[in-house]
């Protein structure tokens, strides 16, 4: 029997419900060498501001047990050389809907980028990373407050012509709140979790391992998380979730698929396994196969 990998996201279909996430796989380009990138549902490029940025000073990665911590600081060429340059070329190799990344430190910052990125074509979904340190209110980030939140979603909503997903950062107290307020004012989906905020300390220098003293945290220690808060989130929202954090098998997709999610990102896998995604993808129907599923898209909330 041939089992149907197909989802869909607000209207966009995909052949599978695997993306890699958002600055765990560049623009594509790194990864031709070894697999034809179009076996991937989608892609997530990396996330693009509307200046280009340089980043946080080295070191900015560190491999811990579970995972990594990363602390790149959003190195970005900019969201005019990324509609110029980076997604032309990226046309070249993909031939399938693509997710846009994008990030702002206020508001007026998000808006810019989605004004330039909701028109292009290839572009099916907006990520919107409101994980962001916000400028104007002193370095919090908007995904810690539902009413920062809510601002924003509103005010790239007035502007996009794709649907809008927010990225929830799991650095809060009440996720489901954020959540609610992102449906509230006119998400159509939301993508979650983002890194957890962590530290590691070089004992033998004395001194915090990366330059920034703290990072994001992923990989698969961050997997059962993930898995609750989609969950507890899924629960609350009508709109669809893209569920990441931690996965690296096909049963993690099944996984966080049976916790509420429509599709899934994989991060931190790619930066350890090239071949994760497509390993992942080539996996599923044996997974499948193995639980007695017919097709992705059936599974249900447990």
């Amino acid at each position: 029997m041939v089992r149907d990998l197909s989802v869909t996201l607000s209207g966009v279909q995909l052949d599978n419900p695997v993306i890699p996430a958002s600055g765990t796989y560049g623009f594509g380009q790194e990864f031709t060498p070894y697999y034809d990138i179009n076996i991937l549902g989608s892609l997530s490029f990396k996330g693009t501001t509307r200046e280009a940025r340089y980043g946080n000073p080295t070191p900015r990665i560190a491999e811990c047990k579970a995972g990594m911590l990363n602390s790149v600081g959003l190195q970005n060429p900019g969201v005019d050389h990324v509609v110029a340059h980076e997604l032309p070329e990226l046309r070249k190799i993909f031939h399938k809907p693509i997710v846009a990344n994008i990030s702002g430190f206020s508001v007026a910052d998000y808006v810019e980028a989605v004004e330039k990125l909701t028109n292009e074509e290839q572009v099916a979904i907006l990520e919107i990373n409101i994980s962001c340190p916000n400028v104007h209110n002193g370095g919090m980030a908007f995904g810690t407050s539902p009413e920062a939140a809510a601002e924003v979603t509103r005010a790239v909503k007035q502007v996009a012509t794709k649907p809008v997903y927010m990225k929830l950062s799991p650095n809060v107290t009440d996720i489901v709140s954020i959540a609610r307020a992102c449906e509230d004012a006119g998400a159509d989906g939301l993508s979650m979790i983002n890194t957890l905020l962590g530290m590691r300390i070089d004992i033998r220098r004395r001194k915090p391992v990366l330059a920034n003293v703290a990072g994001g945290y992923s990989g698969p220690g961050i997997f059962p998380v993930a898995v609750r808060m989609v969950y507890q989130v899924t629960g609350a929202v009508q709109i669809p979730v893209i569920g990441m954090g931690g996965i690296t098998t096909a049963e993690d997709v099944i996984e966080m698929m049976m916790a509420g999610a429509k599709a899934v990102q994989v991060g931190a896998a790619n930066l350890a396994d090239p071949y994760a995604c497509k390993r992942i993808i080539e996996d599923l129907p044996r997974v499948m196969e193995k639980l007695g599923i017919e097709k992705l898209s059936d599974i249900q909330r447990v």
